[in-house]
């Protein structure tokens, strides 16, 4: 793979019937599409790359070819022409305690990602819920920038993962606003629906705001976001009218604009700009402790 193209140059293509099998130059293409789309608009999720890659018309909008898509896009990371940090995935982690080779590596460490809490001399408290993991690392750097919790619910959230979101609503004390990115399919908007009941009853004698930041069905036209058939088995879509659209279907950039914009409207720059400097003092502070303790 040794050419360059924009997606303006991507040729569209009739996707290969079920009955045909790609041949080599086809599976080229699709690689070549694959490592464009990317280069373009990263770190992704698979299921973003395939969007992508079926918007530009190189496969058909079935699991099947999705399939095809998850297993070229393993192939080009592990053949090296696809960087590892391009492809998201929010689902899997791993825990475990940090910890130090020395006192002085601690407090260094320490000083180096302190942070003094952003949103103690604001007037109201942020959430941005998302319903899949697989975004998460997509647009945790836009929240963590700000110092706002992203909540991963999985679909429909637990009870317990409410009431203890609640919890903190109540502790913090201030009108709340919760952000949320989400499907639009049926179980989707449900779910969202199912966290706005749940968390006004944990939390009744605070003002909780609530608004979807994607997808919404003026992004669907918008942005010619692409669809995908409503499942049939689910119960809900005899209430639900359109084709589904997945919040992955949505450009990286896009993604972390809309969380950015929701976020910083909420903020008295003011404020922020005054938690900055207090941070700044503080860190360097941390980093003459470390200093005097190696010396």
């Amino acid at each position: 793979m040794t050419t360059t193209m924009s997606m303006d140059d991507v040729v569209r293509h009739k996707p290969l019937t079920t009955r045909n099998r790609r041949t080599a130059a086809a599976y080229s293409e699709l690689d070549d599409v694959i490592v464009e789309v990317c280069r373009n608009d990263n770190p992704l999720s698979v299921r973003g790359v395939f969007y992508r890659v079926m918007s530009a018309g190189v496969v058909a909008k079935t699991e099947k070819e999705y399939g095809v898509v998850q297993r070229r896009v393993l192939k080009l990371r592990r053949d090296g022409a696809l960087p590892y940090e391009w492809i998201a995935d929010g689902t899997r982690w791993h825990v475990k305690s940090r910890s130090w080779d020395s006192v002085e590596q601690a407090l260094h460490d320490t000083a180096i990602s302190y942070r003094r809490a952003l949103w103690a001399n604001q007037d109201t408290y942020v959430e941005v819920w998302s319903e899949k993991e697989a975004i998460s690392s997509i647009v945790s750097p836009v929240t963590d920038s700000y110092d706002v919790p992203l909540m991963i619910a999985r679909g429909f959230a637990s009870e317990t993962f409410l009431y203890s979101t609640a919890s903190t609503i109540r502790a913090v004390g201030k009108p709340t606003v919760v952000y949320q990115l989400g499907d639009h399919d049926p179980s989707g908007v449900a779910a969202w629906k199912h966290v706005q009941v749940k968390l006004r009853e944990f939390a009744p004698d605070v003002k909780i705001s609530f608004e979807r930041i994607a997808v919404t069905e003026e992004q669907i036209s918008s942005m010619g976001l692409p669809t995908r058939p409503t499942k049939a088995t689910d119960s809900r879509a005899k209430t639900f009218s359109g084709e589904s659209v997945e919040v992955d279907a949505i450009p990286t950039r896009i993604l972390r604009d809309l969380v950015d914009e929701a976020i910083t409207r909420h903020i008295d720059p003011v404020a922020l700009e005054a938690t900055r400097v207090f941070e700044r003092e503080e860190r360097q502070g941390l980093l003459a402790m470390a200093r005097g303790w190696s010396s």
